[in-house]
């Protein structure tokens, strides 16, 4: 009779890995060495907010929830803008400006409108929506597949447009 070994790797391995978190650390580090203090301080706000929503909710987030805190950075530095236009402080608009752009190399391309009305009329065709009751059932499903591609303004007009 065959009796196995329990042999057991003295570390754990993780099937959860996170690339963009490594990618972020040497972004990091490589910001630090090249003394690009703007790209430095947006890198190390957003492993912050990440650092925050994982002690808040107890969990390691995945590359997916990553892409989501980095969408409601880059969200926070749009809605900042308008404010920073109005009140003509161009320091400040600069400043934010070069930090959406450090955030949008970390997201992926955003779906043109056309693409998205495409999208969205086959999610609509999936869910079988016929009018705006439905829009509740069709926007949870849009923001689940199309996650940070598209803004979730964009997809409620289009929705809208669509089903009205």
């Amino acid at each position: 009779m065959f009796i196995g070994y329990n042999i057991k790797p003295k570390y754990k391995i993780r099937d959860d890995f996170n690339m963009l978190k490594e990618k972020l650390m040497e972004d990091l580090k490589s910001a630090m060495r090249d003394k690009d203090v703007n790209r430095k301080n947006t890198v190390q706000m957003v492993r912050a907010s990440i650092l925050q929503v994982e002690k808040d909710k107890k969990i390691e987030l995945n590359d997916d929830q990553i892409l989501e805190v980095i969408a409601k950075e880059f969200k926070k530095r749009n809605d900042a803008l308008a404010d920073y236009i109005k009140s003509g402080r161009e320091d400040l608009i600069n400043q934010i400006k070069e930090e959406m752009a450090v955030l949008e190399g970390y997201l992926p391309k955003k779906l043109s409108e056309e693409e998205l009305t495409e999208k969205i009329k086959e999610i609509i065709s999936q869910v079988g929506a016929t009018s705006m009751k439905d829009m509740g059932m069709v926007m949870k499903t849009a923001k689940e597949q199309l996650g940070v591609t598209a803004d979730g303004k964009m997809i409620n007009e289009i929705v809208k447009k669509i089903l009205a």
